[in-house]
């Protein structure tokens, strides 16, 4: 599988997530009988929380996977998958998280690998951009 092909099926599972949580919230919407914010409903506020904190990392997390699978020949390929099954992994467990609950073992590692992510995605992107010859 080249570099390309895997970045892009982490981004299509991702953007999945966003769209089964975003599906989440239009269903709570119509159980909760909520148009607009959250009515101070906590269980719908928890629904809106894991798809706007999905919104906000998400995005990021595609556009430097795919970064990293441009610069192919520098790139390994397990680390560009340890890279996407981190993000992936840590969006679901902490959308899971916050579903049932507000602080709980879910949450911690879901924030724990996306961080991760980011941290080895981060590097790895200023690794592969330093190591090109000028």
């Amino acid at each position: 599988m080249q570099l390309l092909e895997a970045a892009a099926i982490y981004a299509g599972v991702n953007i999945l997530i966003l769209l089964v949580l975003s599906v989440l919230v239009v269903g709570g919407r119509r159980k909760h009988k909520i148009r607009l914010g959250d009515a101070g409903n906590e269980d719908f506020l928890r629904l809106q929380r894991a798809h706007a904190n999905a919104a906000e990392y998400i995005p990021a997390g595609i556009v430097g996977l795919v970064t990293l699978a441009l610069f192919d020949p520098a790139t390994s390929p397990m680390f560009l998958h340890a890279c996407g099954l981190c993000l992936t992994a840590g969006r679901i467990s902490h959308a899971i998280g916050l579903h049932t609950g507000v602080l709980n073992a879910g949450r911690l590692l879901g924030m724990t690998l996306t961080w991760l992510s980011f941290l080895l995605i981060g590097a790895g992107l200023i690794y592969v951009g330093l190591s090109q010859p000028i």
